[in-house]
């Protein structure tokens, strides 16, 4: 019998690491933000340019959602 002792931090550390969040959560974040900015520049164009940030920046928050929910769903895209 071997007197070395066997510390369990390896697997607790790589469990840490999985705080990510997944790809598919990026790709709605991002695409949604862009995809609602073209929108809005579109559609208020007689409106000044915070409203088509503004609008960007919503529809990214609402793209954060949508990932997860597709996550929760469908799962990862890798």
């Amino acid at each position: 019998m071997s007197r070395i002792k066997v510390s369990k931090t390896a697997a607790k550390s790589e469990t840490e690491k999985r705080k990510e969040w997944p790809a598919v959560v990026y790709f709605w974040t991002i695409g949604l933000a862009f995809f609602s900015y073209i929108v809005a520049r579109i559609v208020l164009d007689a409106y000044s340019h915070p409203y088509h940030w503004g609008t960007g920046l919503a529809g990214g928050v609402l793209g954060v959602g949508v990932g997860w929910i597709w996550y929760r769903w469908r799962g990862d895209v890798f």
